[in-house]
This record gives structure tokens, sequence and C-alpha cells, in this order.
């Protein structure tokens, strides 16, 4: 079963890894924070058991873990939060016709209400559980663990939830690009890729060139460096482009497109021209339609609907045909961004498009090659090949 994640808060050190059974495992070698369920039947433990499912929300990093249990599903959400230094909540909501009881591996937990110390007739609880509490048929309780000094206590008031956090982090990822698919699954790997290199940071560049490179461009993408990053990247941006000149694949062109948006953002106009020259000697390599570790995972998406000045560069998906889309500021260029949406108007697709920064020539030779344009707006009628 694949899944997790990495949550934590931006701007503070404290990180954890939420496994695909919805255990949180901090990164500062403290305990982790295991749950576990008490329905009318057994205890259920969601690391041993078959029937879990998990999901991240909108791509974010908030988790979403469902155990089945008599009647329904025991949900756990998990999501961090800044308040007090930092924390990250665990909400269970039972969506079974019967009560239940949630149990945690951690005393050092804030509760809305003090846990329970009265057994659970019948049931023997799991080793290693410290804090129990009731929920009740289609109700939800709430813990958190604080980050840089776990105590028990009482929950505060007023904490951000699931869906707040949840738009929180899909309005940072879209500070880069917007994208409207017909497939949510790739806008949510996006999304996804994002916050995890904003939680995990950039890859080593003497471990893995391309993903530092393709890390740095979304960085510069999203506004998270200012000009003093920007400077200390400089210098490793320029070496590592110049090191992946003479490598082939869809993989090393990404990395070379985001060298030269992070050089051509710190200013560095010699450094973009160099880096042009390599594009130039690069036949162009289509994309491999495929999951992708990391920052790529966005290439791999933005890549089908743009490569350079030309639109869906590999065709326009067959799935997709038929149905709306937008994708907003694509990069066409180290200073170029496109804003594209199509409409479909029976068997063809209107293009409607702005260009911003320098002006370039779209094309979409895959899909309609009597189409291109130097108009820096404009709405055209696609007549698709085949």
């Amino acid at each position: 079963m694949e899944g997790g994640g990495i949550t934590g808060v931006l701007g503070q050190p404290w990180r954890a890894d939420v496994t695909a059974r919805g255990c949180i495992e901090p990164w500062d070698g403290s305990p982790p924070l295991d749950w576990h369920v008490a329905a009318d039947d057994r205890w259920h433990t969601p690391a041993t058991e078959v029937a879990v499912r998990q999901q991240r929300l909108n791509g974010t990093p908030v988790f979403e873990t469902r155990l089945r249990i008599p009647g329904g599903d025991a949900v756990q959400r998990v999501w961090s939060v800044p308040d007090r230094g930092g924390m990250t909540c665990v909400e269970v909501t039972n969506e079974s016709p019967l009560p239940i009881a949630c149990a945690f591996t951690r005393a050092d937990l804030l509760t809305a209400r003090p846990p329970t110390t009265v057994p659970i007739q019948g049931i023997d609880l799991p080793t290693a559980t410290t804090t129990v509490l009731p929920v009740g048929h289609h109700s939800s309780i709430t813990v958190a663990l604080g980050h840089s000094a776990p105590q028990r206590g009482r929950l505060p008031d007023r904490l951000a939830d699931a869906a707040a956090v949840v738009a929180g982090w899909v309005a940072m990822a879209e500070r880069a690009s917007r994208l409207d698919l017909p497939e949510l699954a790739l806008v949510e790997r996006v999304v996804g890729a994002r916050c995890d290199l904003l939680l995990g940071g950039l890859a080593d560049p003497d471990h893995d060139g391309v993903a530092f490179l393709v890390g740095a461009g979304e960085l510069v993408r999203m506004g998270e460096l200012d000009e003093l990053a920007l400077a200390d990247l400089v210098p490793s941006v320029a070496l590592v482009a110049e090191s992946l000149a003479g490598l082939a694949g869809w993989k090393v062109d990404a990395a070379v497109d985001a060298a030269a948006a992070v050089l051509h953002a710190a200013g560095e106009r010699r450094a973009v021209a160099d880096v042009a020259r390599i594009v130039l000697r690069r036949p162009p390599c289509a994309v491999e339609l495929q999951d992708a570790p990391g920052s790529l995972g966005v290439a791999v998406v933005e890549r089908r609907l743009l490569r350079g000045p030309n639109l869906f560069p590999d065709g326009f998906p067959a799935g997709w045909r038929g149905a709306n889309l937008e994708a907003h500021d694509l990069r066409a260029g180290p200073a170029t961004s496109v804003s594209f949406a199509v409409r479909w108007h029976g068997a063809h697709p209107a293009v409607l498009w702005e260009v911003q920064g320098d002006t370039v020539e779209l094309a979409a030779p895959a899909v309609d090659s009597s189409w291109r344009t130097t108009d820096r707006a404009g709405e055209a009628l696609w007549r698709l090949a085949g």
C-alpha cells in the first residue's frame, strides 16, 4: 500500500513522516504517534488491518486515513498548524452507527476533554497505548501533538481545521501555476510535489542534480527564494546545468529549463544565455507518461501541456477530448509565462491564450500544424488532425 508523506509547518524546523496507515513518526527521534480503534467487535489496529485506505486531500500534506469497522469507517485526518510553536492535529471521525473508542500511543497530547480512565469492558487495550477517548456515532474527536514541548493539556480553541489548512497549501502551490484539468489526479500530483518540496527542501545537487534544478525552479515560481537565497543558489545551479549538457532525456530537458528560469530570476543574463545555447544543441524529448518523484512530478504534467512555445507538444490526450481545461502561468521560457484555456465547439477545441513577459511564437504542431501566433492574447479554433 503506497501513501504517506511529510507533515510540518513552514518556517519551523519540526517535521514528521505520516505513514500510509496514519502513524506519525517525528524526525526528532521522539516516539511515534499511532492510533487504534475499539469497535463493538474488537480493537482495530490500522498498522495491521487490510481495509485501510489513505489519500492526501487535494494533494496537500493533510492526510485522510480510513479504517473499516463494523457499520462504516473510522476516519483519521492529520494536519499541522503553527499555533503555540507548531502542533500536529489528529482528528478521528466515527462514520458508523455505534460508538467507538480511539486510543493513541502517546500521553503528551492536547485534548478537548480529559482522556477516559475507565477500562473498556471486554476488550484488551493494545500495549503502549496511553490516551483513550470515546467517539460517539457520527461525531469526531481531535487531539494535538506539540512540536517544541509536547505535553498533556487542553486543546486550544479555534485551531485551523483540515479544510482551512488544505486551502492554504493549495493557494501556496498555485502561486507557481494553477491547473484545472480533466484528470484531477494530475492536478493533485502537482500540488503534492510542491508541498513536499516546501516541507522537505531541495535535493542535494551532488547526488541528484536533476531534482535539485527542477526543485529550485519551483521555489522561484512560488516566490520562496529572496534575493540573497537566489544569489547563494546561482553557482550550484550553473555548475549542475553545465554538467547535464551532454545527457539526454526529458528529465534533463526539464532541469535545464528550470536552471534558466532560476538564473533569469537572479539577474544572471550571461548565464541564461549560456543555458540557452545548451538548450539549442539538444533535440527535444517527449515526456514519458509515468509517475516521477518529487518536483519532477510537476514537470511530467506541465510539459504535456506546454514545452517551450508549443502547446500539447506530444498531442492532445485522447481521453481529454470534449473536456474543457485551463492552465495558468506555465513557463514557455525563462522570461515568459503562458496561460491558456480550451473550450470545445463540437468536435473541435477553441484555445484562448495570454502571454506574460517576453513575446514568443506559440504553436501546436502536434494538434493543429496550421496554427501559429505571436499575439500576446487571443482566441482561435483548432482543427484537430485525424
